[in-house]
């Protein structure tokens, strides 16, 4: 089994971590990371940085805790919705996990929501996390 955890160092995603990692060890599964930005460019290299050390904090968690992890951050040129969505695709995933916060209706008008993305395009369950 496959479990792909939507993960950027937030609080939101910290919980998603922790949902994915017991649902590895209960099906013998491998947990992959995965973290989407837009662009890539050089005023986002900072921002890089920060998201690889939260990824790899987060793998060295999970291996700790005896679950094989991979990590992976994506600068495809899509947004991360639909980065998201077309990397599990790829991969095969089985289930995806993500983390979500309260936004009120506007909020979600205005902004979108890529967990709602996910919950309506992934090609397998998803468990959203508060």
């Amino acid at each position: 089994m496959k479990i792909m955890v939507c993960y950027d160092g937030s609080g939101a995603s910290r919980s998603a971590l922790r949902v994915a990692l017991k649902h590895a060890k209960a099906f013998e599964a491998k947990v992959y990371l995965v973290a989407s930005m837009e662009r890539g460019t050089e005023d986002e290299h900072t921002a890089i940085k920060e998201l690889e050390a939260e990824l790899n904090n987060a793998k060295d968690k999970m291996e700790s805790d005896g679950v094989a992890c991979e990590t992976h951050l994506l600068v495809r040129g899509m947004t991360p919705d639909e980065d998201l969505v077309s990397y599990a695709k790829e991969q095969g995933i089985d289930e995806i996990a993500i983390g979500i916060r309260k936004r009120s209706k506007v909020g979600k008008l205005i902004f979108g929501s890529t967990a709602q993305y996910l919950i309506l395009n992934a090609p397998c369950p998803v468990i959203t996390v508060r």
